[in-house]
């Protein structure tokens, strides 16, 4: 039997109408990055295990996919297990007793045998391995656009893929917070020129360690701040829950709730001040919002709110944070999203090197603008402005040497390739695909040099000659 063709969970085929809508917001996006003087960036797709492992928190690192090991990674495993047991030099409880069956090794001691590579989780960490290995080479503060695929092995629902793509800005090197307020103006412009209205959400990770603080419970920062990032997702009440199973008392709770519901107003920010007990962290992050604000000022396109709810749940980040969430439609979840981190470049040997960045969820803008219908209509399946039609073979070669004239002056241009096919047929392919305007040759037309050119989409024809078809479909 043939085999059912299929293509792994959570990943997805782009069709060329697809390709072409992603293309133009990639386009806008790129072009805002560019103007606010952001250079390109590459990183590979797959990257050292242990760049990745232990900078997204536990739950990130559950979600790296990773790559296995070349050769007969397996028979190595059972090796080293071996000698483990039988060497005291070798620790004998780094792998677990082998007896022949699977059950008995631990996968998570087992890894390095297993893999040693995995795709990568986002870019800013790429990003930060990449910035301390060309430390000598780059001017600071480096600002860098990154627009690549990333993979996470979530689970997959409507507006959450494993494969997708982030559009990253970051600026490293540089404490100045009008960084954060040049990032603002990125998003506000993008999304004004996409056509999304947005609410562009701000917090700053020092409230969230003023409360853990205040909770009298430091050492669960990273505990609070994960549960926090699930409120929109599963609820208070969920949240509650896991706060308790992280060893919270019912008062810190409760004074985590008091600060959760607070209003998105900087009218809030007395009232968070008391609930987070006005001690350094809270003084720090107030400083540092109440700066960022003023760079920004009120001639936003989109509505800027502060959101003491916002954590984002990577555990990198430690001051301000922010995250785009589309107004209208049905996806409600994040479209946008970044912050600053002060101590990533340090765990590769680089410290005291400051960062903050955004990203761009390309995969959910697109699926919030055709819930919207925004693509503009210009937006074709094929880049194709003229196709040539003819009746004989005698026709083709004429249409192919005219073709070959009209993409010397950087008009695309094709010809249909089939001498079968009738000409209404070929008219037919050329709707099919969007392309604007057919060329009918046939003998008259090759008599005397002059085309029958037809605008598919006005269904008005004229005769034209060479020079004047190019200028029709040039104007």
């Amino acid at each position: 039997m043939a085999q059912k063709p299929s293509i792994p969970q959570g990943t997805r085929d782009f069709g060329p109408k697809e390709v072409q809508r992603r293309k133009y917001i990639l386009q806008i996006i790129e072009s805002v990055f560019k103007k606010s003087g952001f250079m390109p960036l590459e990183t590979p797709s797959m990257e050292n295990l242990s760049t990745l492992t232990g900078k997204y928190g536990d739950e990130g690192d559950q979600l790296l996919f990773k790559i296995l090991n070349s050769g007969d990674y397996f028979k190595k495993l059972i090796e080293y297990n071996e000698k483990a047991l039988g060497h005291e030099e070798l620790d004998p409880t780094f792998l677990p007793s082998f007896s022949g069956k699977l059950s008995d090794l631990d996968s998570k001691r087992s890894l390095s045998f297993i893999a040693e590579k995995g795709l990568r989780y986002d870019l800013t960490v790429p990003f930060a391995r990449y910035v301390v290995m060309n430390r000598n080479q780059i001017s600071f503060p480096f600002k860098r656009y990154q627009m690549q695929p990333v993979w996470r092995a979530d689970r997959p629902q409507k507006g959450r893929y494993r494969e997708f793509w982030q559009c990253d800005a970051d600026v490293v090197g540089s404490n100045s917070l009008l960084n954060e307020a040049e990032l603002i103006r990125i998003y506000d412009e993008a999304f004004a020129l996409l056509g999304i209205p947005v609410f562009i959400k701000m917090n700053n990770r020092k409230f969230l360690t003023a409360l853990a603080e205040a909770c009298g419970a430091p050492e669960l920062i990273g505990a609070i701040t994960v549960a926090i990032d699930k409120l929109d997702k599963i609820g208070i009440e969920k949240v509650e829950e896991e706060l308790k199973e992280k060893g919270l008392t019912s008062n810190q709770i409760e004074k985590i709730k008091a600060y959760l519901l607070l209003p998105k107003s900087t009218n809030s920010l007395k009232d968070l001040g008391e609930i987070c007990g006005n001690n350094e962290a809270f003084q720090k992050g107030l400083e540092e919002v109440n700066t960022i604000l003023d760079f920004t000022g009120g001639d936003l396109n989109n509505q800027l709110e502060l959101d003491f709810s916002l954590a984002r749940g990577l555990s990198y980040y430690t001051g301000a944070i922010f995250e785009v969430v589309a107004i209208s439609g049905t996806l409600k979840s994040s479209i946008g999203g970044g912050g600053r981190y002060d101590n990533l470049t340090g765990i590769f040997g680089l410290p005291d090197v400051s960062g903050v960045g955004i990203s761009f969820g390309l995969d959910r803008i697109y699926d919030v603008m055709e819930e919207a219908k925004l693509f503009p209509e210009t937006i074709r399946n094929s880049p194709t402005k003229i196709i040539f039609c003819h009746f004989d073979e005698k026709g083709r070669k004429f249409a192919y040497d005219t073709c070959l004239k009209i993409r010397k002056e950087n008009i695309a241009a094709e010809v249909f390739p089939d001498i079968t096919k009738k000409i209404g047929k070929q008219l037919d392919y050329a709707n099919s695909l969007g392309i604007p305007y057919v060329a009918i040759i046939g003998d008259d037309e090759m008599r005397d040099q002059i085309f029958s050119l037809k605008n598919l989409e006005t269904g008005i024809q004229q005769k034209v000659s060479l020079v004047e078809l190019i200028n029709t479909i040039q104007s």
